[in-house]
């Protein structure tokens, strides 16, 4: 009896993991397609373009690479399936986040402050119009830096009476003032360098002592702005990488302007103002592309193809109820997306069933760290013409 007892609990469990597994075998499944080799440590593909490795082998090992992030992706889903939460830092932990981030904006806007008084002294020691123009641009990341703390500063206080959907496109929209304001700057330098260059002014000279106090301002601020590039270039608050940006910026027109000085100082005149044009076509570039990269997030430009995968992928393996999914969307809301989703349930579903189904889902989209909103639509049929179709004709 004790054995048959015994052979008895086996069969129950054996009969639980069968029914377990006949629960979940409506669901999508890539974990047969992991291969181990995939997942060797290979060089780095830079390194191998440098030694001239790269080949037919690297394309493949390319493309199996990828396969194997869109399968980790994957595994990301069904942990929020199976758990119904992902992984994520303590509230300890986001707050010591915030804190830091905090602080790397206060530093830089104390380096600003400190770092412009210094170079409008260099400026006026040395007469340098590249000098100047760089002391210029000094001044707009005091303004801009004002720009992006108003921008963080209103995205941390939410009002969900004058902001239903919240204040996330105020980041993309400060770096765009921020960046229209330093590509003005650009096009005034260009203007004031090409007048002195056709008025032909001259006369241009610095004093030894002068050229000593104009070169250890100058380098020193160069130093301190690298070292505030390395600090915010830490973080991945998308502000502070833009202080980051701004940092870098200032290290390329210090040095720019330094050794436009200099040469002008010890060859001919007109080397100053050139300096200063092509210091201001580079402004104009550089914050051109931060342009174009920020109005993708206010126009809602569409996200990659491997997230709409995983969106699709998480939403047919919410429910075996689900019969098909109709529509999967994402686009741009800022520096995150808004989602939308159209699932087909059973035509005699129950409304509440239906509902339950619907809004659990949208709660499991909104956990995504890149999801801002998730909005669930819920059909008994997918015949009918796209929702919305009359946005797009329009």
């Amino acid at each position: 009896m004790a054995a048959g007892s015994s052979g008895d609990g086996d069969g129950s469990k054996l009969l639980l993991a069968e029914s377990g597994e006949r629960e979940r075998s409506w669901r999508l499944n890539f974990d047969g397609f992991r291969r181990a080799e995939l997942l060797e440590e290979k060089p780095p593909r830079l390194l191998r373009r440098c030694l001239g490795t790269l080949v037919k082998e690297d394309v493949v090992a390319e493309y199996y690479q990828q396969q194997v992030e869109m399968l980790d992706g994957f595994g990301e889903m069904d942990t929020l399936t199976d758990r119904g939460f992902l992984p994520q830092m303590s509230k300890e932990e986001r707050e010591n986040i915030a804190r830091s981030e905090t602080l790397a904006i206060r530093i830089s806007n104390a380096a600003n402050m400190v770092l412009f008084i210094a170079k409008v002294y260099a400026s006026v020691r040395s007469g340098s119009l590249a000098i100047i123009a760089s002391t210029l641009d000094s001044l707009l990341d005091l303004l801009s830096g004002f720009i992006l703390w108003f921008t963080a500063f209103s995205m941390q206080t939410p009002n969900p009476y004058k902001y239903p959907i919240g204040k996330r496109r105020m980041q993309p929209l400060g770096i765009l003032v921020f960046a229209s304001v330093m590509a003005t700057l650009g096009l005034q330098i260009i203007l004031e360098s090409v007048r002195s260059l056709i008025s032909n002014e001259s006369g241009f000279s610095l004093t030894k002592e002068q050229e000593r106090w104009v070169a250890d301002i100058m380098l020193s601020v160069t130093v301190v702005k690298l070292c505030l590039v390395i600090y915010c270039r830490s973080f991945t608050n998308e502000i502070v990488k833009a202080y980051a940006q701004d940092h870098f910026f200032d290290v390329i027109t210090n040095m720019i302007g330094l050794v436009a000085a200099l040469l002008a100082n010890y060859i001919t005149d007109w080397i100053d103002p050139v300096g200063a044009i092509l210091l201001a076509i580079y402004t104009i570039r550089t914050w051109l592309m931060t342009v174009l990269e920020n109005v993708n997030s206010l126009v809602g430009k569409t996200a990659a193809p491997e997230f709409l995968q995983k969106l699709t992928y998480l939403c047919w393996n919410h429910h075996k109820a689900i019969r098909h999914i109709d529509t999967v969307r994402a686009y741009t809301f800022g520096s995150r997306y808004f989602v939308e989703v159209d699932i087909v349930l059973p035509s005699d579903m129950q409304l509440r069933e239906a509902h339950d189904i619907g809004e659990a889902l949208q709660e499991k989209l909104e956990l995504l760290p890149d999801v801002e909103r998730a909005f669930v639509h819920l059909d008994y049929e997918y015949t009918h013409r796209p929702e919305h179709s009359q946005a797009h004709d329009s």
